[in-house]
């Protein structure tokens, strides 16, 4: 998410970890058992996905794990829940870049002298940054940051970690007016997009029974030709899509996975153009 401060960047990150589904017994068991040896067990069981919001200063090992003797870091901590970094840009970037492994592999290894610890790390990232270093670029306020100092708080984002995420969403700053006013009818309330997910997520379940995967986000590119085929039309639209818009393999294989899982939650059975044309308008970065 990108827009300028105050906008509720970081409300929508705790929002969003309320929607997901409830752990499962397994999963509930094996993050209690996370927690537990890292020493951020506060309940018997933890039963609702985790969400870690680490401080744009911490070092590398507090995130991905480490130490004498290597213990969980914050994206294992996240395990089968929500990982938020507020201020993306301003995480060392030896941090940003120790993100790649966990976000392709859903692990992190951990190599000492006395041998190598592998953690699991399957979580969902939310990131949000500001559109320059003042925060007010393309606001009613006025930017103070010189064309540099934006080429350079952009540059600290590098091209492989931009490739992994997904959804760009641009946060825009909301009128007064509609801050005091009651929302529209016919607004979607928490509940109802809620109900969406844990639909779309019982969808997965099924298509994925007695499979290594349990959701879109980890099929393979084998996976893909066989739970996510896509029409003629379909292919033709993204092909031509990923040629303008120079995507990479990789975001190619993402956006197809994002169009399955725009089409769970509208219950359609196939992937269908307007579902492609969503997954890669949010793929666009927009500044």
């Amino acid at each position: 998410m990108f827009g300028p401060p105050g906008t509720g960047k970081t409300m929508l990150a705790r929002a969003f970890s309320q929607l997901l589904p409830e752990l499962s017994f397994e999963e509930a068991l094996e993050i209690t058992g996370i927690h537990s040896i890292s020493g951020t067990l506060k309940e018997p069981l933890v039963t609702t996905a985790p969400f870690r919001a680490p401080h744009h200063t911490s070092s590398y090992v507090s995130l991905i794990g480490g130490g004498a003797f290597p213990k969980p870091g914050e994206v294992t901590l996240a395990h089968r829940g929500v990982l938020f970094l507020d201020e993306f840009p301003e995480f060392e970037k030896r941090v940003l870049e120790s993100l790649r492994e966990p976000l392709e592999e859903k692990f992190v290894s951990i190599s000492r002298a006395k041998g190598t610890e592998v953690f699991p790390a399957n979580f969902i990232l939310v990131a949000a940054m500001n559109p320059c270093p003042c925060g007010f670029k393309g606001t009613k306020k006025e930017c103070v940051c010189s064309a540099g100092d934006i080429y350079k708080y952009e540059r600290k984002l590098s091209g492989p970690i931009m490739d992994r995420i997904d959804i760009f969403l641009p946060v825009a700053e909301i009128d007064y007016k509609k801050l005091s006013d009651k929302a529209p009818e016919g607004t979607d309330t928490s509940k109802n997009i809620r109900d969406r997910v844990l639909k779309a997520r019982e969808t997965q379940t099924k298509r994925f029974e007695g499979k290594r995967i349990n959701t879109n986000s980890e099929m393979s590119a084998k996976d893909l030709e066989k739970f996510a085929p896509l029409g003629e039309k379909e292919k033709n639209l993204l092909n031509s899509a990923a040629t303008r818009m120079g995507l990479s393999p990789r975001a190619y294989h993402r956006i197809i996975k994002l169009a399955r899982t725009i089409a769970d939650l509208a219950g359609s059975e196939n992937i269908q153009d307007k579902h492609l044309a969503e997954a890669l308008g949010y793929r666009e970065k927009k500044n």
